[in-house]
């Protein structure tokens, strides 16, 4: 059932892949091992835009699918993390010229199930827009998102324009989506990248010095 369930989310079968969710939750299924099922669709759907087989109109359709499993298992997750008061604040977006929320969607989930205040301000959002988030909110955390390898130069200018507002300090950049490792960390100026979901909240948790 588990390999159903990637296969519905990745061939768009919305109704089923609903279906195939509340089947595994009545059966007992951990929901963290539902969402890692998801967020292996997704990377599927990832793939197939990539290779040009999916549009946009497909990335939309999954990441509204993502949100309605997201909302079913969201008071489960947060049941089995124990969070009952915010930890911290996250601003969170996929940066200029990238549209891609899949993974982003993702990571803001379980932020939130983890207990942090997330204020995710969508896809393809210029550098202004994220220095006046993060001037808004103060969050300990900017998080980044970029699927393509054109993020990588609006990540860096994104982070140069949050230090000449005078935003940097005490504030923990993490860049993640896509082919991230420290080369391009260090090229964007970030002070970590993630590989999914579960990095980001452990390196938020680091941030605001939760264990």
């Amino acid at each position: 059932m588990a390999h159903e369930l990637v296969e519905a989310m990745a061939n768009m079968k919305e109704k089923e892949a609903l279906q195939i969710v509340d089947d595994l939750l009545a059966k007992g299924e951990d929901p963290n091992k539902i969402l890692d099922l998801s967020s292996e669709a997704m990377q599927v759907v990832g793939q197939r835009y990539q290779e040009g087989t999916y549009f946009l109109p497909e990335l939309i359709m999954s990441g509204e699918m993502l949100r309605k499993i997201g909302e079913i298992l969201k008071p489960l997750l947060a049941a089995q993390s124990g969070v009952t008061k915010k930890l911290g604040t996250v601003v969170l977006g996929t940066v200029r010229g990238d549209i891609h929320d899949i993974g982003k969607d993702i990571v803001g989930f379980m932020l939130e199930v983890n207990g942090f205040e997330v204020y995710d301000l969508g896809i393809d959002q210029p550098e202004d827009a994220f220095v006046k988030a993060v001037a808004d909110h103060k969050p300990q955390v900017l998080a980044l998102s970029g699927f393509l390898s054109v993020a990588f130069d609006s990540m860096k200018s994104t982070i140069e324009e949050v230090e000449k507002a005078g935003l940097r300090t005490g504030l923990k950049v993490i860049i993640g989506g896509g082919q991230m490792d420290d080369t391009v960390r260090k090229y964007t100026g970030a002070d970590a990248y993630g590989d999914d979901a579960m990095a980001a909240v452990a390196f938020a948790k680091q941030t605001v010095g939760v264990a």
